[in-house]
């Protein structure tokens, strides 16, 4: 057993879940779906890496946790409906096993990033999604191309218009991070990369 494996499997674990080989099992076969590029189990474990570094801020580790696991294990590129089916699925799995996955199932649909959140574990939650747009902007841009890569459907036109429309909304609020502690440590960079991707030509 690996620890990514083992990780998940103490997390379930402790929220009284059962199946939790073969919902970690179910949880990697959508990761690794040959579509995907960028919502994979590496980005999962870049949330953990986040989630860690917070953890003595969050109120509940352990929800917030679950829900990043979970808030993109289905991603069909291009449909409206992944958080709202990915909290499906954690619900299917949960069955009436683990009484806290409405509300889990609830901050998996905030990552939207349409409505800012008012649960504190929602708030960390997204955070921690959006995280790497304060990465360096080396990283930054190594993962706008694993992003454009899972849109094979649109030409450059159409993607860089649904792009510049999610940057900007982002960019226009009066802060990015809804929480103290994500606010400190990747504003400044986020709004300096979204900036930067902005500023540059839309293709013709």
């Amino acid at each position: 057993m690996n620890p990514t494996q083992a990780r998940f499997l103490a997390l379930w674990s402790r929220f009284g879940g059962s199946q939790a080989a073969a919902v970690y099992a179910d949880l990697v076969h959508h990761y690794t779906e040959p579509t995907r590029h960028y919502h994979t189990l590496h980005h999962i474990l870049r949330c953990m890496r986040d989630l860690d570094l917070a953890r003595a801020a969050i109120p509940d580790p352990d929800a917030v946790e679950l829900a990043l696991w979970c808030h993109d294990v289905i991603y069909i590129p291009g449909a409206g409906d992944n958080e709202r089916r990915s909290a499906e699925w954690l619900q299917r799995w949960a069955g009436d096993r683990i009484v806290t996955a409405g509300h889990i199932a609830a901050v998996i649909l905030a990552t939207t990033h349409t409505v800012a959140p008012t649960d504190l574990d929602a708030c960390f939650t997204v955070d921690i999604d959006l995280a790497d747009l304060g990465n360096s902007a080396a990283r930054f841009r190594q993962d706008e191309m694993c992003l454009r890569a899972e849109r094979p459907d649109l030409d450059d036109v159409a993607y860089d218009a649904c792009e510049r429309a999610f940057l900007s909304a982002l960019l226009t609020r009066p802060r990015i991070y809804h929480t103290g502690f994500f606010h400190a440590r990747c504003e400044a960079r986020a709004r300096a990369n979204l900036a930067r991707r902005l500023a540059r030509p839309a293709p013709r």
